[in-house]
């Protein structure tokens, strides 16, 4: 008998956290489509969510732990794999102590119910000197500056675009990421609505983005000088009387600080190295000051170039002194119904925000918020001495093809002692791994987004119970739990996976003020939907466990599947900033110290081309590539280029090119385009899947090639330790 039914749940692929309808039948996802009653996304939905069911029917996906002996893989019981993590991690720290292990934290791990809420623990209890994240690749300068501006590095601001009338849009291309460090439904969808309501759009981008041509206006500028033209804008802000810091005024302190340090970033001394004429830098100010509701964004293109700690603190800084800060349509912090776990203080910070406690053994590169950069880590497995790494847990990444100088890190991983990898696919990465735990598809497990709704433009939820529920193996927040206690030491038959859980757990009901034996008689069971019950319950529209007689549950989210709206953001700044002083820190010495370094550039030549970075609507970094409706339609990992460029390069559309740096060289199609500035190439990110042992059997055959292997190690932001993968110099000539 043919059974149909219909569940309603969010996507986890990104940011927009869009409704969706899932019809499945007999057991087999039929049709996804967007969930039109769904009180956050309303019937918006990209293309990657209606293939949230090819991902979980994929044959190429593992559902059963794989060991490597040699080049062979078995599939083996969940008590044999973990019986191989011990024996291969306790080797390590038998022979070469506890420092020899590491981890490296992957980007989706923000995005899956159990990893999100439960890779604290994990560290926790495996007790690492150091780990390793995608975070130094593509988001440390924001953190940096948050630190320090508003005393928690995941206090993040969010343009509030629902309700401005100016957007300024720096390094971010919403068309195709969807948003980022910035939760809003259908963002294509606001900038015609700003447009509807008399406002306006302006792109600060190298290249002609799906964003730009959206908007109202595309101004093209150098990679890595946003920080200058930034620092220009605020000079014209005081110059011509135009700082208002509004609200916030009694809030903030270094305001005569930031007045002296842009004092000789006039529009005249940057317009040259940004390329963007004086006039439309003061135009720009007169905007952004002038306009009733204006809102500065900068992402993922201010984050990973040269400077781009400035740059990102710029963003906050130029909000500030045009008054919005902290109001409605301009930029303001996230409300969420659940607090996400990274709100609660950080012991090791509790003297204040300090960098450089250590440095790392080979390079030297000083440490930034616990981590070196992402690149360090193939030196550190590839250098004998003592601290060399001899054991590496991955979760959920691929840095083969994330990390800058891949070619290196996928030469050193080869050398491990012990290798252990959370992770859904034998790619890149986990080939070298000795054992692989795959976690759950997005369809098995529940889903309520953790950290993402502290940067969302409303305060709502959507809770999504498991469609296909697993209950004969461990789901991810257990297979963490294990794994740091075989890091810590322990053996398989000691580690009381629901002791640590609950000790988590405890720990967390402390912090809320509660009793912690009251509140866990409540629970029945533990893990992550306790937790999320918990952060319900206590947060600010929360019951209180009984306190507040209306206030919100898990239940009261099980009872609604379109999901729970409390409105749009609020000014939260006094209730929130955590700074030792209670004040925003607009001028941190810390940043204002990499003032000069930026000023040295102002006089440097940059007559060659330089390679950024992009992504694209049907694509999410590297783990959306082997979804075969997704990989549909022309080539999408091309080179693209100015005509004038191409020309003098002597490189023709359709043709391939070499692109070379101190780094490495590929050879990749052409495409000649307008859409780039003179003297910016693009390659897209997250493709090269042609390497032996990978086991993806549609991404390898549209494998493209890995633009981080062009991207030079050694380079990244001074300060904050993140890669420099846009701004890149390099050499174009024909293959």
């Amino acid at each position: 008998m043919t059974t149909s039914t219909v569940h309603y749940r969010t996507c986890p692929l990104c940011e927009a956290m869009c409704g969706l309808e899932i019809q499945v039948q007999d057991d087999e996802v039929r049709r996804i489509r967007a969930d039109r009653e769904d009180v956050w996304s309303r019937g918006f939905l990209c293309p990657k969510g209606t293939t949230l069911g090819h991902l979980h029917h994929d044959p190429d996906r593992l559902r059963e732990p794989m060991v490597r002996d040699g080049d062979r893989w078995s599939a083996v019981g969940w008590d044999a794999a973990f019986a191989r993590c011990e024996e291969l991690l306790h080797g390590v720290r038998d022979t070469a102590g506890p420092g020899a292990l590491t981890a490296y934290i992957g980007n989706p791990v923000a995005h899956n119910f159990s990893l999100g809420r439960y890779v604290g623990l994990f560290m926790g209890v495996a007790g690492f000197p150091m780990i390793y994240s995608a975070g130094t690749v593509d988001q440390w300068p924001k953190n940096v500056a948050c630190a320090l501006m508003y005393g928690n590095m995941w206090l993040i601001p969010a343009p509030d675009i629902a309700r401005t009338d100016y957007w300024l849009v720096m390094g971010g291309n919403p068309q195709a990421s969807q948003g980022s460090l910035l939760a809003c439904p259908d963002v294509l969808g606001e900038i015609d609505r700003i447009r509807e309501r008399g406002g306006k759009t302006v792109v600060i981008d190298p290249r002609r983005t799906g964003t730009a041509d959206r908007a109202d206006e595309w101004v093209p500028i150098v990679p890595g000088t946003d920080a200058a033209l930034l620092l220009a804008i605020a000079h014209v802000l005081f110059e011509d009387g135009l700082v208002d810091l509004g609200d916030v005024a009694e809030l903030v302190v270094g305001v005569d600080a930031v007045r002296a340090a842009c004092r000789d970033f006039t529009p005249e001394a940057v317009a040259e190295t940004c390329r963007i004429d004086a006039a439309t830098i003061r135009r720009l100010a007169h905007e952004l000051a002038g306009a009733r509701r204006a809102v500065v964004y900068g992402r993922i293109g201010l984050c990973n170039q040269e400077f781009g700690t400035l740059a990102s603190w710029l963003v906050d800084v130029v909000n500030v002194l045009t008054g919005n800060f902290d109001r409605p349509g301009g930029m303001m912090f996230g409300k969420p119904i659940a607090w996400p776990l990274a709100s609660l203080p950080n012991p090791q910070w509790a003297n204040g925000y300090q960098f450089g406690r250590w440095r790392s053994r080979v390079r030297g590169a000083p440490e930034v918020l616990g981590q070196v950069p992402v690149s360090c880590l193939a030196e550190e497995i590839a250098t004998p001495g003592e601290g060399q790494i001899r054991g590496l847990v991955t979760i959920a990444g691929n840095p083969v093809i994330s990390a800058p100088d891949a070619s290196r890190l996928d030469a050193a991983l080869g050398g491990l002692d012990a290798m252990i990898s959370v992770d859904n696919y034998l790619n890149e990465t986990t080939r070298h791994a000795h054992v692989i735990l795959p976690g759950l598809s997005a369809l098995e497990q529940p889903h309520y987004d953790e950290l993402i709704w502290s940067w969302a433009s409303r305060s709502a939820g959507n809770y999504s119970p498991a469609i296909f529920p697993r209950l004969d193996r461990p789901h991810e927040w257990e297979i963490l739990a294990r794994l740091g206690g075989l890091c810590a030491g322990m053996r398989n038959d000691d580690i009381d996976v629901g002791a640590l859980d609950d000790g988590f757990c405890t720990a967390l009901i402390e912090a809320t003020g509660l009793t912690p034996e009251v509140v866990l008689g409540h629970y029945d069971h533990g893990g992550p939907e306790r937790l999320l019950d918990l952060t319900i319950r206590t947060g600010p529209w929360g019951d209180r466990y009984g306190a507040v007689p209306d206030g919100l549950t898990l239940e009261s989210f099980r009872a609604e599947p379109h999901g729970i709206d409390r409105g749009p953001m609020v000014p939260r700044a006094r209730e929130v900033v955590c700074t030792r002083s209670g004040k925003i820190e607009l001028a941190p010495d810390y940043i204002l110290g990499d003032l000069p370094r930026l000023r040295s550039r102002l006089g440097r030549a940059s007559d060659g081309l330089v390679l950024i970075s992009r992504r694209h609507l049907r694509s999410n970094n590297s783990w959306m590539h082997n979804v075969q409706v997704l990989m549909k339609g022309k080539d999408r990992c091309t080179l693209l280029i100015h005509p004038d460029d191409a020309a003098r390069a002597g490189v023709a559309h359709g043709g391939v090119a070499r692109i070379s740096s101190e780094a490495g060289a590929l050879d990749v199609p052409v495409e000649v385009t307008d859409e780039m500035m003179p003297g910016v190439v693009s390659l897209p990110h997250g493709w090269g899947h042609d390497l032996d042992g990978v086991q993806l059997s549609v991404a390898r055959e549209h494998a493209g090639v890995n633009n981080n292997r062009l991207a030079p190690g050694h380079l990244v932001d001074e300060i904050s330790g993140n890669a420099v993968v846009n701004g890149i110099p390099v050499e174009v000539v024909p293959a």
